[in-house]
């Protein structure tokens, strides 16, 4: 009888242990992956995106703004007008850190800049939003007769960005800024806030149109702008390539001169319009 009371003894004590391995896996904690970028690219068009790259990624970007499309006769939508250009490289120190450098044609402007990813949308839906800061610090390097004092060459830019991948298709962000002008005009201010919404939907998994609208709020004495910004495009992406064509009212790139100093609106016909496009080649190390 004793070999089959521990036989029986043995077989009451397995569903205990069974049930104690399944207790001990339930507790184990579910990590809450973050979402999926927002966005592809670092610019959604003229506003910086949450968009930071993989560590000791290097981005490089060619940003271009042809002439209005009805800004002169025989100008063939703008590409023969007058064009401005911009060139910078961008690199991923940490996942949550990104520089950069950058030479525009338009003024002279030589730009340094950095975003840092604050808050990123979780999976779960703990985190709601994607939060991240972009800055700059922008030196005018026209002739220095332009200027009385050096410092009259800086300029700033500081904007905060929430965003949120509501599918994956749909994308939207809305962006409050601040730029700083150390030298303007007389009757304008030396600082102008501003706030950007825009989005991306994407219509195949590679190709995605976008839009944003851009919204200074300033009153210069004098002046009649700076007006709103609107820009609509196509953006066409791969794994190391990122492809955008637009419309635009802006023709500056730097975000602080735009919010300064635009004088197009896009609304009022094709003089206020320029053609853009933007490449941009990721290089990873």
């Amino acid at each position: 009888m004793r070999p089959l009371y521990f036989l029986f003894l043995i077989l009451c004590c397995i569903p205990l242990t069974v049930t104690s391995q399944e207790t001990e896996a339930d507790t184990v904690e579910v990590v809450d992956k973050p979402e999926r970028p927002a966005f592809e690219s670092s610019f959604l068009i003229d506003n910086p995106t949450d968009k930071i790259y993989l560590k000791n990624t290097l981005e490089a970007v060619m940003q271009h703004r042809f002439g209005t499309i009805g800004g002169g006769e025989n100008d063939l939508l703008g590409i023969w007008g007058a064009a401005n250009i911009r060139l910078g490289l961008t690199y991923t120190i940490h996942e949550r850190l990104q520089v950069g450098i950058g030479t525009e044609k338009l003024r002279r402007l030589q730009d340094f800049n950095w975003k840092v990813g604050l808050l990123r949308q979780t999976r779960s839906g703990k985190v709601p939003v994607n939060v991240s800061y972009y800055g700059n610090f922008v030196v005018d390097a026209r002739k220095k007769e332009n200027f009385s004092l050096e410092q009259h060459r800086y300029s700033f830019f500081h904007q905060l960005i929430v965003s949120r991948r509501f599918s994956p298709n749909l994308s939207l962000q809305v962006a409050g800024s601040i730029s700083h002008f150390n030298l303007v005009k007389e009757g304008q201010k030396n600082d102008v806030f501003g706030l950007a919404v825009g989005g991306r939907y994407k219509v195949t998994p590679q190709t995605s149109i976008t839009m944003e609208y851009s919204i200074p709020f300033a009153d210069y004495d004098g002046y009649n702008y700076p007006e709103p910004g609107f820009s609509i495009g196509a953006e066409f992406v791969t794994s190391s390539h990122a492809f955008q064509v637009y419309l635009s009212s802006l023709n500056g790139i730097t975000p602080q001169a735009n919010y300064f100093y635009n004088e197009n609106n896009f609304f009022k016909g094709t003089r206020n319009i320029l053609l853009g496009f933007t490449i941009t080649r990721l290089y990873n190390f």
